[in-house]
């Protein structure tokens, strides 16, 4: 959604997800003519207030998508963050003449935000990139719950989703592996420890380490110097989300500025743009 609309969206509490959903909850729904006066103002005059109130009173119908996908293991408030921005989209693109509410229009921009952000984060290794791919990651486990999984049902699962059989036995292989950490002990019986140990080392050569020595000690200056460049709101951002110690959130930063985390996430992207072509300037 364009940058102009989300100023113009409050900031919500985001401390905890109770509050947050508490707040979202107590927003009054539109009736059908309020949000086609709404999304008149807004489609044919760009009324960026008429935007913000037709988002707010939606935020509770992202919040129960989100709440779908729980089963992925990721934190519920960064899947309605991701809605959030769906949603955005959606009001953006919506023209209140095709005849249909926002809520239907708004489902599919929800859940395509949603879904692209659980594929880069569920697994190390992106899981899924095409769009079949996609299709069965997220219809797969649903399917299985309802049928004895085996190899007959593998091909059911194939032909209502069109796809072949190996294309669902892989993807299933693929759901139930998890990532594996290196710092595993190893089974091997003579060697033991952990198998990021039986990894060669690339810096092994002394003269590597020299190199790699001072051009650590460079690059450490030229951060510094590119992080100075910044303007001080966005110098905080960088260093609370990426170098501090004791990492920040999203919604912990948007409480300490006052603004939403959609807005930390922005200034947090043009940060990082500045400081990569401060670094490239200084190569």
């Amino acid at each position: 959604m364009a940058t102009a609309l989300q100023r113009f969206v409050p900031t919500l509490p985001g401390g905890s997800q109770e509050a947050y959903l508490a707040t979202v909850n107590q927003i009054s729904v539109l009736t059908l003519e309020e949000e086609q006066a709404l999304s008149r103002r807004f489609f044919e005059e760009g009324d960026l207030d008429a935007a913000r109130q037709l988002v707010m009173a939606h935020l509770r119908f992202v919040v129960r998508i989100a709440q779908g996908y729980s089963g992925y293991g990721l934190a519920l408030m960064d899947l309605i963050q991701e809605g959030n921005v769906g949603l955005m989209k959606a009001v953006k693109r919506f023209d209140p003449s095709v005849g249909v509410r926002l809520v239907s229009f708004a489902v599919h921009w929800i859940k395509a935000e949603i879904h692209e952000f659980i594929i880069r984060n569920w697994r190390i290794v992106k899981i899924a990139t095409t769009k079949a791919q996609r299709k069965l990651f997220f219809n797969l486990r649903s399917m299985k719950q309802r049928l004895t999984f085996n190899g007959d049902e593998a091909q059911q699962i194939a032909e209502e989703l069109g796809v072949t059989k190996s294309d669902v036995l892989h993807m299933d292989a693929r759901l139930q592996a998890a990532d594996l950490s290196l710092d595993l002990p190893s089974d091997d019986e003579q060697g033991g420890g952990a198998m990021v140990l039986t990894l060669a080392d690339p810096y092994a050569d002394p003269a590597k380490q020299v190199e790699m020595a001072q051009w650590s000690e460079q690059g450490g200056d030229d951060l510094h110097l590119a992080l100075a460049a910044l303007d001080e709101r966005s110098r905080h951002v960088l260093t609370a989300r990426w170098l501090a110690d004791d990492k920040r959130t999203l919604h912990e930063l948007a409480d300490e500025l006052s603004v939403s985390p959609e807005r930390v996430r922005q200034i947090e992207k043009n940060a990082m743009k500045k400081l990569k072509a401060a670094l490239l300037a200084y190569q």
